[in-house]
């Protein structure tokens, strides 16, 4: 399957969007009783999380009940998603899932815990997010090929964070590893927030992060961006180049925020959730927010995000083979 743009899916949630009822009789009978548990697999603090929360506040004050985020982090958010994957299908838990809980991760696992297609129903995708290289006070490297030099240099002596195993940070490094030669040792966190206190703490010199998680540690200029790693600059940091830019030739990877519900949700309720964060997404102060943290807007229907998962899994399939699997542990 041909891999689905960034572009083409910003066009397709603005086009869903369009027409949205904006008033309180849309049907929401068709919820189950009580309030909405939307889960994050990854720790408080991280990108994710923050997306999260605030997207849960948006709803729940459109739909008139309380949505109450859960993180559940570990195993690159294996356990956060399993935990979706096994509840039960009437829209009562939701999973806020990425590229990695619905590529990377099942990929790279041997025996996943859950079948990113079967197991889980699509709602909506929020936003798309780029990836960033990120160093600490320590670090006197300027740039990523400073950096790179300082790597080779010195072997053995630089680490770099992610926010766990299989996550699209996690990518991102080995990928850097593949196509530039370094040698560094990966150290897998519970999330993005954790893996940032160390960076600034100078526990680790070098983090891959998920930028809308980083960007107000980059404003306060705690620690230093040195490349986004998406093939365009972010419009929120002009400033920052690409890798590719900077010399590593087709480097690219990024990640999204997605709602997901259990298999098996009556699509009455699928739809019904997925038109009410289409109608989120598309309010002006939540556009606004959404850019502010350098993610790009998307809000779409079901279909377009089942399109989505099946390209990414067609688009990493063979990256993480030719890069010996993505050992865990």
């Amino acid at each position: 399957m041909t891999t689905i743009s960034r572009r083409a899916l910003l066009k397709a949630g603005i086009a869903a969007s369009i027409g949205l009822p904006l008033t309180a009789a849309w049907g929401k009978e068709a919820l189950p009783a009580g309030p909405i548990t939307l889960v994050v697999p990854f720790a408080a603090g991280g990108s994710t999380d923050v997306v999260s929360r605030f997207i849960a506040q948006k709803l729940s004050e459109r739909i008139g009940r309380t949505v109450i985020v859960e993180n559940a982090a570990g195993g690159g958010g294996a356990i956060g998603a399993t935990r979706v994957a096994r509840a039960a299908g009437n829209g009562s838990t939701l999973l806020m899932g990425t590229v990695a809980t619905h590529a990377i991760n099942p990929l790279s696992t041997k025996n996943s815990p859950y079948d990113p297609q079967k197991d889980f129903t699509p709602v909506s995708l929020i936003a798309t997010v780029p990836n960033v290289l990120l160093v600490g006070a320590s670090v006197q490297a300027q740039n990523v090929q400073e950096l790179i030099a300082l790597i080779k240099t010195q072997p053995g002596k630089f680490n770099y964070g992610s926010s766990g195993v299989g996550t699209p940070p996690h990518l991102s490094g080995e990928l850097f590893k593949s196509m530039t030669g370094v040698k560094m040792e990966h150290i897998p966190y519970k999330g993005g927030g954790p893996a940032m206190i160390d960076l600034i703490a100078g526990q680790i010199p070098i983090l891959f992060d998920v930028l809308s998680g980083a960007a107000s540690h980059i404003r306060a200029g705690s620690v230093r961006a040195l490349a986004v790693t998406t093939s365009e600059r972010s419009a929120s940091f002009p400033n920052v180049p690409t890798i590719a830019e900077a010399g590593v030739a087709g480097f690219e990877t990024y990640t999204w925020n997605a709602v997901f519900g259990p298999a098996g949700v009556p699509p009455e309720v699928v739809n019904l959730l997925s038109r009410q964060l289409q109608a989120v997404v598309a309010r002006q102060e939540v556009q606004a927010k959404l850019k502010e943290l350098s993610a790009t807007p998307a809000g779409t229907a079901p279909e377009v995000l089942a399109q989505l998962v099946q390209s990414e899994l067609d688009k990493w399939r063979p990256i993480i083979a030719s890069i010996g699997g993505l050992k865990r542990g």
